[in-house]
C-alpha cells in the first residue's frame, strides 16, 4: 500500500467487541491505521483529541446515542470527517435514512474485505474532495473580502470627492451673496441635528445633509441685480427669485448621486399648510428632508444679523417656530426641535463658525446615524 493510505486513520465504533476487533483487522490488512471505541460519546471524545482521523466506521445500533445521532454530530462538528454506517442486511430503510443524513456509505453486515476496502476508499476520496472544496471556498471568501474592502475604500474616496465638489458649489454661492455667508453650512448642521433626533437612517442623513447644503444653489442663476438688491423686490423680481428652487433642482438632479437630494432643493420653500412655493405642496406630500430643513432654515435666518434687523436669541426663535407649527412647519419636526436641548443650537453654530467643512458635515451625518 502507498504511504498516503498508511497515514489514513479510521475509527471503528461498535458496542460489539468482536465486531470492533474484526473491523480493525480488516482495515489494518488493507493498509489503514485503525482504532476503536464502544460508544458515540467516546467517539466524539476521540475525534476531538485526534484531529488526524479522517473516517468513522460506526454501527447504527450503539448504546446511548445511536449511530444516526453520532453521524449528525460529526457532520456539524467535523466537516472533514466522513462516516460509514453499518447495519443488518434486512434494514434497507435504515440505509436510505443514513444517506439522507449525509453518510458517506452504508455497509450491510457481515461485510466482506473487498466491500470494506471499496467503501473506505470511496469515503476517503469524498472526504478529500470535501476538503478541497472547503479550501477553495475559504480562499474564495478571503478574496471576496479583500476585493470588498478595496471596493469599499474606492466608494468612500469617491463619496469624499463628491462632497468636496458639493462644498465648492456652495462656497461659490456664498461668495456671490456675502450677506448669507456661512448660512449653507449652519443650516446643514441644524438639519442634521434634527434628522438625528428623528432617528433617520444613514442613507437618509446623507441625502438630507447634501440637500440642505445645496438648497440655494439655484440662486447662481439669479441675476445680481435681483439677488443683491438692497430694497424690496417687485412682483416680477420676486417671481424670478422664487424660481431658484426649480433652477436648483434642474442643476442638481442631473448628478446621479444627488438625485434624492434634488427633491429637497426643489421643495425647501414649501409650507406645511400648502401656501409655499413653487408647487404649493401640502403636509406629508412635502419630502421629509424639506420639512426638516424648513425648521433649520428658519432657525438660522432668525438668529443671524441682517442689515434691516438684529438677530433674535435662540429662545425667541424657538417661540416663533412653535407659533408656525401646523402652518409653516410640520408639527412632528417642531416636536423634534423642542426635544433637542436649547443650548445645543448655539454650540452647533459656534462649531460651524470654526471653518467646519461641508464634506465633514455630511460624513458626520452618516457616522452618527441611529441604528
Amino acid at each position: 500500500m502507498s504511504n498516503s493510505l498508511q497515514r489514513d486513520l479510521v475509527l471503528v465504533v461498535s458496542a460489539n467487541t468482536q465486531e470492533r476487533v474484526r473491523s480493525m483487522a480488516l482495515l489494518r490488512s488493507s493498509g489503514y491505521a485503525a482504532a476503536s471505541v464502544a460508544t458515540s460519546a467516546k467517539a466524539l471524545e476521540y475525534l476531538r483529541n485526534r484531529p488526524g482521523c479522517r473516517l468513522v466506521l460506526a454501527s447504527v445500533f450503539l448504546p446511548g446515542e445511536s449511530g444516526f445521532v453520532l453521524l449528525d454530530k460529526i457532520t456539524l462538528e467535523f466537516a472533514d470527517v466522513g462516516v460509514i454506517l453499518t447495519t443488518s442486511p434486512q434494514r434497507i430503510e435504515i440505509a436510505v435514512q443514513a444517506f439522507r443524513r449525509g453518510a458517506a456509505d452504508v455497509l450491510m453486515e457481515p461485510f466482506s474485505l473487498s466491500a470494506l476496502r471499496s467503501s473506505v476508499a470511496s469515503a476517503l476520496m469524498q472526504g478529500q474532495m470535501r476538503q478541497e472544496t472547503l479550501r477553495y471556498l475559504r480562499s474564495l471568501e478571503t478574496l471576496v473580502n479583500e476585493r470588498t474592502g478595496k471596493l469599499r475604500q474606492i466608494m468612500e474616496d469617491l463619496e469624499r470627492s463628491y462632497d468636496v465638489t458639493i462644498e465648492a458649489m456652495g462656497d461659490a454661492l456664498d461668495m456671490r451673496d456675502e450677506e448669507t455667508e456661512g448660512h449653507s453650512k449652519r443650516v446643514t448642521a441644524y438639519t442634521v441635528a434634527l434628522a438625528r433626533e428623528m432617528r433617520l437612517n444613514q442613507a437618509e442623513l446623507k441625502t438630507i445633509a447634501r440637500g440642505a447644503f445645496l438648497h440655494d444653489i439655484g440662486k447662481i442663476a439669479i441675476p445680481d441685480s435681483i439677488l443683491l438688491k438692497p430694497g424690496k423686490l417687485t412682483p416680477e423680481e420676486m417671481c424670478i427669485m422664487q424660481s431658484h428652487c426649480e433652477r436648483g433642482y434642474r442643476i442638481v438632479r442631473k448628478i446621479p448621486f444627488l438625485t434624492e437630494a434634488a427633491q429637497i432643493v426643489y421643495a425647501h420653500q414649501e409650507r406645511f399648510d400648502g401656501t409655499g412655493y413653487p408647487r404649493g405642496l401640502r403636509g406629508k406630500s412635502i419630502p421629509l428632508g424639506a420639512r426638516i430643513f424648513a425648521v433649520a432654515d428658519t432657525l438660522d435666518a432668525m438668529t443671524s444679523d441682517r442689515p434691516y434687523r438684529r438677530a433674535l436669541t435662540f429662545r425667541d426663535a424657538a417661540r416663533e417656530i412653535v407659533r408656525g407649527s401646523g402652518e409653516q412647519f410640520d408639527p412632528a419636526v417642531v416636536n423634534a426641535f423642542l426635544a433637542v436641548p436649547e443650548g445645543t443650537w448655539p454650540i452647533i453654530r459656534a462649531e460651524v463658525g470654526r471653518q467646519t467643512h461641508a464634506a465633514e458635515l455630511v460624513r458626520s451625518a452618516a457616522n452618527a446615524a441611529v441604528a
